[in-house]
C-alpha cells in the first residue's frame, strides 16, 4: 500500500472555508498521489487558532480554547474527506476538552471509508505542555485493526518513549504513526530518532508527519521544523538507512512511499536480526547491573 506524510504549513486563516479549502486540497494531492493512509501532524489544527483573531490566537491559553471550539467541525470535515476519497486519514492532531471548561487533552482521530475509527491521546507530555501551556495527558493506547492493517499511533514525545510502541506492537501494530510539532531542529531530530528506533526494534513502519515553517501569529506553534518521512527496519528488503522516503527540510508537501506488510512479517520471522522476538532477553542482564569501580577487581 502507500502512506503519505504530510510536512503541514500552519496558516492563518480569516474564516472556515478557507480553512476547508485548504484541507480538501492537501487531502485531494495525497489521494491523487496514489496514498492509501494519509497522516496529518500534532497540533496541525493549531492553525484554527487564527479564526478568534490575532489577539485570541497570539494568547496562549486563548488559542487553546479557540482551537478546542473547533475540534468537532475539524473532525467532521476530516470524516467526510476520508469517506469521500475512500482513504484512511490520521486527522492533524487538536486539543479537546473532554467536558467543557475541562483542561484539554493531545487528540489524534482516526478516520476510515466507514468513518470514525478511534482516537489516540498523547501520554508524554513535554514540559511546554505540563508546565506552560498545560494540556493533560491520555490514560492509554489504542490498537486500530484496520483493513489496511493494524496501526498505532505515537504522537511526538511519545515516540521517544519505547515502552509506548513496544507495548502497541507486541498488540499487533505492523504500522506505527508519528505525527509531530517541534520548534527546533534538536527538537525534531529527537522525533526522528526516537520514530526511526521504534520502527528498528520493532521491526514495523514509521510514517513521521511534522509540522513546519513559521506561524509567528500564533505562540505556541510560532516555529515548527521538520521534514515528513517513513521508516523501516534497515534490514533485508529495506533500505539500508532504513528511510523509504523523505522530503527536504522544513519544505511543505506530501512524502509518498509504497510499505508492504508482508514484508513487516517476515522481518520479524527471520530478519537478518530479530530485535522484536528477542526483545524479551534484555530482562534478566537489565535487572542485574553490577558497578565497576577504577583500580579495583
Amino acid at each position: 500500500m502507500r502512506v503519505a506524510a504530510a510536512a503541514y504549513p500552519l496558516d492563518f486563516f480569516e474564516g472556515w472555508q478557507t480553512y476547508e479549502t485548504k484541507l480538501t486540497e492537501w487531502v485531494k494531492a495525497a489521494v491523487e498521489g496514489g496514498a492509501q493512509i494519509l497522516v496529518f501532524p500534532e497540533y496541525g489544527a493549531m492553525e484554527l487558532a487564527s479564526l478568534g483573531g490575532a489577539e485570541v490566537a497570539g494568547d496562549l491559553q486563548g488559542s487553546l480554547r479557540e482551537v478546542a471550539r473547533h475540534a468537532e467541525r475539524h473532525w467532521a470535515l476530516t470524516e467526510r474527506l476520508a469517506r469521500a476519497h475512500g482513504v484512511t486519514i490520521l486527522a492533524a492532531s487538536i486539543p479537546h476538552e473532554k467536558t467543557p471548561g475541562a483542561t484539554p487533552v493531545n487528540r489524534a482521530v482516526l478516520f476510515g471509508p466507514d468513518g470514525r475509527i478511534g482516537h489516540q491521546d498523547k501520554v508524554m507530555m513535554t514540559r511546554f505542555e505540563r508546565e506552560q501551556w498545560i494540556v493533560v495527558p491520555g490514560e492509554s493506547l489504542t490498537l486500530f485493526d484496520t483493513a489496511l492493517g493494524r496501526i498505532g499511533v505515537c504522537i511526538c514525545y511519545d515516540s521517544e518513549f519505547p515502552l509506548l510502541a513496544r507495548a502497541l506492537c507486541e498488540a499487533g501494530a505492523e504500522i506505527l504513526l508519528v505525527p509531530s510539532c517541534t520548534d527546533t531542529h534538536a527538537g525534531f531530530t529527537r522525533v526522528r530518532v526516537g520514530a526511526m528506533a521504534r520502527a528498528l526494534e520493532n521491526q514495523c513502519v514509521a510514517v513521521h508527519a511534522p509540522t513546519v515553517g513559521l506561524a509567528a501569529w500564533c505562540p505556541a506553534v510560532d516555529e515548527n521544523w521538520g521534514r515528513a518521512a517513513v521508516y523501516g527496519p534497515a534490514d533485508r528488503g529495506w533500505p539500508e538507512t532504513g528511510i523509504l522516503a523523505e522530503t527536504a527540510m522544513n519544505a511543505p508537501g506530501w512524502c509518498f512511499a509504497d510499505i508492504s506488510l508482508d514484508l513487516v512479517r517476515q522481518s520479524r520471522e527471520d530478519g537478518g536480526v530479530k530485535p522484536f522476538a528477542h526483545w524479551p532477553e534484555q530482562a534478566l542482564p537489565a535487572a542485574h547491573v553490577t558497578i565497576a569501580v577504577t583500580g579495583t577487581q
